[in-house]
């Protein structure tokens, strides 16, 4: 019974790492070039770009909320930074402009979130309202246009010597963001208070925390990594459609979901959010290499959503 008992706290404990260990030699074994160096740099650099809105999630869900507008968010910025840099503004302002546009946005957000709406209507109806300007901007056409230098942040490269290009400049960003992210979250009071109101929201305003300035927060950190995310995708692109980042926001719930970020609030952490970005890139990435049905990819992913949702609601009645 002691042995049980060991095993199934092992596995609650680091059941994630487990599954992303075991995903990675199984995926090694059903397709050889998955082992390719160059193929785990591109799997690096995928991960990265939709990896910064799934830690921008982690924060939302922690605080007890839902963000349904960071693809919108993605598409319309992403359309703002190349239309703005065609028309000759420069490299500097149009990214600053973007960002706050994404800061705005969470701003907005987290406003009406704190008043008691919905999460997932009042980010739902953002998405829309803004995706649809996306395409009023553009008249629904892509953009084109980059200032010189841009690209660079999107395809760069650092660190290179010989052979090797080096570290992908999309994956220092999203490497950063990550660090950031963690120091925020769990040592500064900031970060408690995120916890603090996603867990009991009720005993945190008693206790003379701002419910409002704490969701407003979170949601600003979503909207500023949207920005980023559509900046570093568009560099890569060197340009823009306005249908640029529709789906992302699966891929950010479904990595945070995976990563162990309880549904309910108060419980996560950002280092599993970025293990289960790894275990969704690597599952997109091996069924892509064998050619398999994209619409089948879409049915995993959602599979793997609520199959992490049912272990989730699992563990919590465990520990009722």
């Amino acid at each position: 019974m002691k042995e049980k008992s060991k095993i199934s706290k092992l596995l609650v404990t680091y059941g994630i790492e487990l599954v992303l260990v075991a995903m990675i030699i199984i995926a090694s074994a059903l397709e050889p070039s998955f082992r390719s160096f160059d193929n785990f740099i591109n799997v690096i650099r995928q991960v990265s770009i939709t990896g910064m809105l799934a830690i921008g999630m982690t924060f939302i869900i922690i605080n007890g909320n839902i963000d349904l507008s960071v693809s919108g968010i993605v598409g319309f910025a992403g359309m703002v930074v190349v239309m703005m840099q065609a028309q000759g503004f420069g490299l500097i302002l149009s990214i600053l402009a973007v960002i706050v546009i994404g800061l705005l946005i969470g701003v907005l957000n987290g406003y009406y979130v704190s008043k008691g709406l919905a999460p997932f209507i009042v980010t739902m109806a953002t998405d829309t309202m803004i995706r649809g300007l996306a395409y009023i901007i553009s008249n629904g056409q892509p953009v084109w246009g980059v200032a010189k230098g841009f690209d660079v942040i999107g395809q760069g490269f650092v660190l290179g010597f010989g052979s090797f290009k080096g570290i992908p400049i999309p994956v220092i960003i999203f490497g950063v963001v990550a660090v950031i992210a963690h120091f925020t979250l769990n040592h500064t009071t900031y970060g408690r208070t995120v916890y603090s109101v996603g867990g009991n929201p009720e005993a945190s305003r008693l206790s003379g925390i701002s419910i409002v300035k704490s969701k407003i927060f979170v949601y600003c950190i979503s909207g500023f990594l949207a920005a980023l995310t559509a900046v570093v995708l568009t560099s890569r692109l060197s340009s823009c459609d306005p249908t640029v980042g529709v789906g992302f926001q699966l891929d950010a719930i479904a990595s945070t979901v995976i990563g162990g970020t309880s549904m309910s609030g108060g419980e996560g952490k950002i280092y599993k959010t970025v293990i289960g970005i790894l275990i969704i890139g690597i599952l997109s990435n091996v069924l892509n290499l064998m050619a398999i049905n994209p619409y089948i990819q879409q049915l995993a992913k959602g599979l793997i959503i609520f199959l992490a949702v049912v272990w989730d609601n699992s563990k919590r009645q465990k520990a009722v």
